[in-house]
Formats: structure tokens, sequence, C-alpha cells
């Protein structure tokens, strides 16, 4: 009998080591490259299934190095590029080469980060990490926290102690269901559908969410806000919570914090800020006044993998107590038995958010605050910003285009040929067929916002590649189509009025 057999799952060292430095040369290929590569190949799914194939689970294994070299030709060939310097679209930064790394790293060791003996040097890690995004953002260091999945995770776990915390002990034991009047929850209608999905998963349902007016800057309108709470507790209800945006998804709009804070402490309601998008902007000095007030929040959500360069996933939650996460989340089963063998405070991460098991999702953050600072941070965060308010000049110059509205590093403008700036519903149609065509086309990415009844190109910038050659490069790309969209629309007799369909749009100033 052989002792000690190999598993054939088990790679050897040498080969390991091969099959690494070839990976770790496309990718750097690839971060060198990127500029040159189309954003997407625009193949749609069933291309992509042809491409993989329609083979049953394989009865058989196969070489390591032979799979990994086709895994690795499969991405690179067939993906959508958020690193690309002219992907604006959703808000998924480019992600910084050294979280790559530290994602492997992080892999290798595979680190448990429920339980701090499961992960010593790891727990500890995630907990600098939090007091590090807490001093960025201008917050104290004795915030506590926890490393998420994303936004709505991040977001999520505030709401979850926002409720334990307001609704009363009897929460966690019966929930709403011996509860008369309506447990209530205050945001704007910029917020993002996180709030109405927590509602319903939490047991307060959709109804709960009062989804309030904003004012010309989509801000919330706190005057609506205190009649709509008002008249809620003349009728008898709770309100539970207030939510302020920092940077909402479509436009980049900032609430007023201090004001929010003030509401929320008159009416005794948990305020929670979903920053998930924009909070880091918070560390620019010149910015800092828009952030007045976050340090009353009682709890925050930001995501590190979206202005904070991190690759995906890494959200965080940051609470100003944390005990109102450990009263939410932390139960002690008798098959844990994570507690012991250090004469210091144990902290165990599944005691503050929702998962036990956990990842090392802090490594790369941690890694990159450092290589950056605060001061490369900066650099890079007001970079991003002056090319969405240049991109936003460019449209406002230009007489077939119309800017729309420019917050933090979110810029959003439309496609108006001449002879068609006073139909609405026309110019709706084509700016909606242009943004499909654009972003089936590879060469830049854009998503869409409307604002005021009008269907906008939406560009977020949260990318350290991108110039502003990228930005007059994707201006002309979106007038030539835009032109040649319009023109087919009006071959078809249908883009104008009568009378109107032989006006040809005004030539390109830029």
């Amino acid at each position: 009998m052989k002792e000690n057999p190999s598993s054939p799952i088990e790679i050897p060292s040498s080969e390991f080591k091969k099959m690494g430095y070839a990976l770790v040369d496309q990718v750097a290929d690839l971060f060198e490259q990127i500029r040159e590569r189309p954003v997407t190949t625009g193949e749609d799914s069933k291309a992509i299934r042809n491409v993989l194939g329609t083979d049953s689970l394989p009865e058989n294994g196969a070489a390591p190095a032979e799979i990994l070299g086709k895994a690795s030709d499969l991405l690179i060939n067939h993906s959508l590029f958020n690193g690309h310097p002219k992907f604006m679209g959703y808000i998924t930064s480019s992600p910084a080469p050294l979280g790559a790394l530290a994602d492997l790293l992080a892999s290798a060791v595979n680190a448990n980060v429920g339980a701090q003996i499961l992960s010593p040097v790891a727990t500890q890690v995630e907990k600098q990490t939090i007091r590090w995004l807490s001093e960025f953002i201008g917050l104290s260091p004795d915030y506590g926290g926890i490393l998420v999945s994303g936004g709505n995770m991040a977001n999520f776990t505030g709401f979850l102690a926002g409720l334990t915390a307001k609704a009363g002990t009897a929460y966690r034991e019966y929930g709403f269901s011996q509860k008369e009047h309506a447990q209530l929850v205050y945001c704007s209608k910029a917020t993002h559908t996180w709030v109405e999905k927590a509602a319903i998963l939490f047991g307060l349902g959709s109804k709960a969410v009062k989804w309030i007016a904003t004012d010309e800057n989509n801000a919330i309108d706190v005057s609506a806000l205190v009649k709509e709470i008002e008249a809620d507790l003349a009728a008898g209800h709770k309100p539970l919570m207030v939510i302020g945006t920092a940077g909402d998804v479509s436009t980049g709009a900032l609430d007023d914090f201090s004001l929010l804070a003030s509401v929320a402490g008159k009416y005794d309601l948990w305020f929670h800020i979903d920053g998930a998008y924009g909070i880091p902007a918070a560390v620019l000095p010149e910015l800092k006044v828009l952030f007045t007030g976050i340090e009353k929040a009682d709890s925050l959500a930001l995501d590190p993998h979206k202005w904070l360069y991190s690759p995906l996933e890494a959200g965080c939650t940051l609470v100003k107590n944390p005990k109102h996460l450990t009263d939410t989340f932390s139960t002690h089963p008798v098959y844990y038995n994570f507690s012991h063998g250090d004469t210091n405070p144990v902290h165990n991460f599944y005691e503050y958010g929702l998962q036990n098991s956990r990842g090392f999702r802090a490594l790369k953050v941690w890694l990159v605050l450092q290589q950056l600072g605060r001061r490369g941070y900066e650099e890079l965060i007001r970079k991003d910003i002056e090319l969405s308010k240049y991109m936003y000049n460019c449209a406002e110059a230009h007489p077939e285009l119309q800017a729309m509205s420019q917050h933090l590093s979110i810029a959003t403008f439309r496609f108006v040929p001449g002879g068609a700036a006073e139909n609405n519903e026309l110019l709706n149609k084509l700016n909606e067929d242009l943004l499909n065509e654009l972003q089936a086309g590879g060469e830049l990415f854009l998503s869409n916002a409307v604002i005021r009844g009008c269907y906008s190109l939406r560009a977020c910038i949260v990318n350290f590649r991108t110039t502003e050659k990228d930005i007059d490069e994707m201006m002309s790309i979106i007038l030539k189509r835009g032109r040649a969209l319009f023109a087919n629309m009006q071959a078809a007799g249908s883009a104008l009025p009568a009378g109107q369909a032989g006006q040809q749009p005004a030539g390109i100033t830029r």
C-alpha cells in the first residue's frame, strides 16, 4: 500500500508556479492593453453559450494547465471590462491591480473570517480596515462595522440594526406579528431600490416605505418629510427610520444630512445613510461641507468596490455604536466554541452581520488603502469629479447635446438633433435606442437616467484610467451614432412632425 497517496486535486509546486506565472502574464497584458480592447464584445447569451459548448459534466478530469488556459482565454475575450477607460455605465470601478493580487493571496490562505479563532490575522486586518474607512470619510475611529458583499448587503445590515434598536426588544422574538400599527421607514424617491427589498424581506412590507419627494437638486424635501412623519404619528403609526443618500444612483445628488439628523433626533428615528457610491468623496477637503452631518448617522453604507477601486466584492457597514450590530446578529449555539483561548475580548465577525462563514474581503481594501493613502485617493477621486464636470460642459457647449445634471462624478445629458428639440416623446425614444446601440457596440458603455421626464444618457466616472481624451472621443462617438440613428428614423418617416422631415441636425463643433 502506498503511503500518503497523491490527491487528484493537488498540483505539483513546479506546475503550479508555471501556471501562475502564465496567468499573471495574461492579466498584466490585459491591464496594459485594455485601452485598445472593446469595452464589450456585445455578444448575446446564445453566442456565449455557443462558445462554452453544451457538453455534459465531464466524467473524467482534465489537466489543470489546459483548463485554466481555456478559462483565461474565455474571460479575456468574451467579458465586459468595467476597468476600460470608456466604461461609465453602472457604478463599478476599475479594479486596482494590487487588489487582484490580494484576492489570490486571500484565496490561498482561505481564512474564514467568521470567528477570530479561525482567522486570527484576517480578523485584525478587517478591524483595522473598518477603522481606516471610518477615518477616511471623517468619522470617529471608534465606529464598528463589517465588510460585506456590496451595497444591498451593507444597507441591509444597517437597516436590520435600526429595526432592532427602534422596534423594541420584542422584535427579535415576535417580529411585527403582534403590532397593530405600521412601522415606517422614510427615504427620498431617488433612493436605491434596496429599501423596498429590505422592507419586504425583513417583515415590514413594501407599504412601510414612505418615498418622499425630492427638490430641484434631486435631494430629499425635508419639509415634505416632516409633514409625512407628523401625519403618520397622528394616525397612530410608528416611524422607525429615516434614510439619507450620499450620491443617488441616477444623478449623484446628496441629501442634507444635518437636517435629516435633526429630524431623526426630534422623532427618535434611526438615521441611516446610503453612501454606497458617493460617501468616499467626503475625503476631499473642498467637498467636506456637502457631508456635514454624516457623523450623526447611526449607520452608514459604503462600497469600496465602487469609488475606492477595489475588485468586487467589497461593501462595508459602519455603525456608530457597534453594540447595535451584536444586539441584532449575535447568537451563541452550543456547537460554537469560538470564545476561548484569548485573554483579550474575542471579536467574532459572525456576530456583526448576516454571514457565518465569510471570505477575507478586507485584504484587498486594506492593501490599496496603504498603496494610495489619503492623498492618493484625494487625487484620484478629485480627477473623476473633474472629468465628470468636463463631460457635462462638453454637452452644455454642443448644439446637438442637452446637459441635464452633474453631481459628484455623475453627468447626465441627451442627444437632441436639430428639429427635434420640442418633441420629448421622440427624444426619449431616440436616446433609449441610442443607449442600447452604444452598449452593444463596444466602443463605450453608458447607462441611463430619467431627469424631469427626459430619458438621458448617464456617465458615472469611477475610473483611474479615464482621461479628457477619452471623454472627447466618447462625445464624438455619441454624436456619430446618434446622427445615424436619427437619420434612419427620419427615413422611416416617423421621426419628425409634418413639415420638418427635411431638416438636418447641426454640424459638429467639438
